[in-house]
């Protein structure tokens, strides 16, 4: 008779704590891990893991499902890179709360400040709420593949308290106004969200070209804010912001931090425009920070940030060129056969040379996209030199990158972490004592940016391909993506392989496990187009216990929930 519901036997067991993997089982009972090591009980199903890593499931935790999770259970391609657990509603956008007369208001912003189709939107998304916790209860009432938990999103909440006058940057909330939008915070937080989230960057803009409301807040805003939050006692803090002035912006976003109590964490990245050891002097002055008993984290990408440029998607180096724009209209076939036209080819490449403009010209590094992709390419693999040793221009080699394949050629084009032209950065960034990985903007930049793959590089590339010099501990990567990306936000019920833990596992061919090649599908709502990538090597994703991938399909399992509020380790 068997002991146990499934036991995962003979793998090697990488736990999460960062101890040293060891060759043990598993089983699990009723969502939760019951032992690991040598489980003399048989299972009612077994499975031979022999050569095989055994891992928790990857938590990530910058992840914009937002509209998203209203519509597809299956949380695409996050539940095909091992991701087990996802947390939406980061840079202060989202869905709710927001009046019915403001729906259109927060689609653009989303468009706009993170790629995503707004006719997709317009099309997916049913409103079947108002409030922030009405928010919570529609996405209670789906099951899902993986866990999806999530956050108050500063510009909605501004939205919805000062109507037009929280876009109008001219404009400063009133006393009253910080007292609803913080208490409107509080009730999120109690009614399950896992935190608040704003953004200060000028980058983040809707799609009618404004600034994200959030970006002008002032520190009586945001203070107030958290103020509020901090009265419950639960909850984090997720910030992304220029620092342009470092140490002003600084004391600001530490100030969250101390006024609340509570834990928070900010985007770090190295930056074009900015020195490149940037990033050091904003860890000097978290360190000083957690030194004063101020709760700070630094949220980090696994390798450099890159647009992924193509016919097919809105980014396009050859967009600058008149010529190109009279096609544009056609379908991908059709443009591709004008565009083998000599004539045409002469007419296009002039008119970018002549513009002058566009990624082309802005930034340095132009690489072609292989499958499956690399993301350590030096520059002296790159379009521009290349172009140098050929004698030719660069326009032309990017014109036939774009046109292989039947014109689903892709460039990549870094735009943080690649400022000295390799991943120094990335690795100084990762390593640090107070950073976890994150930012790969799952859900989100649909046509320009495909970074969803983050927790399956941080394992390939940083645990198993990297130069031996600059690899990390498998034992330390698992542990990253899980327990210490689940502690962040104050899941502690997750990411390790102990008895009492959820029984979130992946089963892994370390050997073979590969990041597909860039891909773009039109399988949005009304047609709408994204980047995906998938991985392959991932074996079996078990969440809570189920199924949710087997091979190189998921299998149509939904045990994912809504996970409200922080959850407490097992006793």
């Amino acid at each position: 008779m068997a002991e146990h519901e499934l036991v995962i036997r003979g793998g090697f067991v990488v736990d999460g704590t960062g101890a040293p993997g060891r060759l043990a089982d598993v089983a699990i009972d009723g969502g939760r891990i019951t032992a690991v090591g040598t489980v003399t009980g048989r299972g009612a199903e077994e499975v031979d893991a022999s050569g095989l890593l055994v891992t928790p499931g990857w938590v990530d935790v910058h992840t914009h499902y937002d509209g998203q999770a209203t519509w597809d259970s299956n949380l695409t391609p996050s539940s095909w890179h091992g991701v087990t657990t996802v947390v939406m509603g980061n840079c202060g956008v989202g869905f709710a709360p927001v009046r019915p007369d403001r729906h259109d208001w927060l689609i653009e912003l989303m468009e706009g400040v993170e790629d995503i189709p707004g006719t997709a939107l317009h099309e997916g998304i049913t409103w079947e709420w108002e409030s922030f916790p009405e928010y919570l209860d529609a996405i209670g009432r789906r099951a899902y593949a993986i866990d999806i938990a999530a956050q108050v999103p500063h510009a909605a909440l501004r939205g919805y308290v000062m109507g037009d006058r929280g876009a109008d940057h001219a404009e400063v909330p009133t006393a009253e106004e910080i007292t609803r939008m913080g208490r409107l915070a509080a009730e999120a937080i109690e009614a399950g969200a896992l935190g608040f989230s704003t953004s200060r960057t000028v980058a983040h803009k809707s799609a009618d070209g404004r600034q994200t409301p959030s970006v002008t807040a002032t520190s009586d805003d945001l203070l107030g804010i958290a103020a509020a939050v901090g009265s419950t006692g639960k909850g984090v803090f997720e910030v992304v912001a220029d620092l342009v002035d470092l140490d002003g912006e600084f004391t600001l976003v530490r100030g969250m931090a101390e006024t609340s109590g509570l834990p928070l964490s900010l985007t770090i990245l190295q930056r074009e425009g900015f020195p490149p050891d940037e990033y050091l002097r904003i860890f000097a002055l978290m360190e000083a920070a957690v030194a004063d008993g101020v709760a700070m984290r630094g949220q980090v990408a696994a390798r450099p940030v890159g647009l992924v440029m193509s016919l097919e998607g809105r980014g396009n180096p050859l967009a600058p060129a008149p010529s190109y724009q009279k096609l544009a209209h056609l379908s991908l076939a059709e443009r591709v056969e004008e565009m083998r036209r000599p004539e045409v080819r002469a007419a296009i490449l002039s008119e970018v040379a002549e513009a002058g403009a566009g990624p082309l010209y802005r930034f340095p590094h132009l690489f072609v996209m292989t499958d499956p992709p690399r993301y350590d390419q030096r520059p002296d693999e790159s379009l521009g030199a290349e172009a140098a040793r050929r004698g030719v221009p660069l326009e032309e080699l990017v014109y036939d990158a774009l046109l292989a394949d039947g014109g689903r050629g892709s460039i990549l084009v870094p735009v943080n972490n690649y400022e000295e032209g390799d991943q120094r950065a990335v690795r100084a960034m990762l390593t640090h004592t107070l950073t976890v990985p994150g930012l790969g903007d799952a859900g989100a930049h649909c046509t320009m940016i495909s970074d969803v793959s983050f927790p399956t590089y941080l394992l390939t590339y940083w645990g198993r391909d990297a130069p031996v010099s600059e690899r990390l501990p498998i034992e330390w990567v698992v542990q990253q993506q899980c327990a210490a990306t689940a502690e962040l936000v104050g899941l502690r019920d997750r990411g390790v392989l102990a008895p009492g833990y959820r029984a979130d596992v992946n089963v892994i061919d370390l050997d073979r496990l590969t990041i597909g090649g860039v891909e773009m599908v039109a399988d949005l709502p009304a047609g709408g187009k994204r980047l995906v990538q998938r991985a392959d090597g991932y074996l079996r994703t078990y969440v809570a216990g189920e199924l949710v991938r087997h091979g190189d399909d998921l299998t149509g399992v939904l045990p994912g929930r809504l996970v409200r509020g922080a959850q407490p380790a097992p006793a």
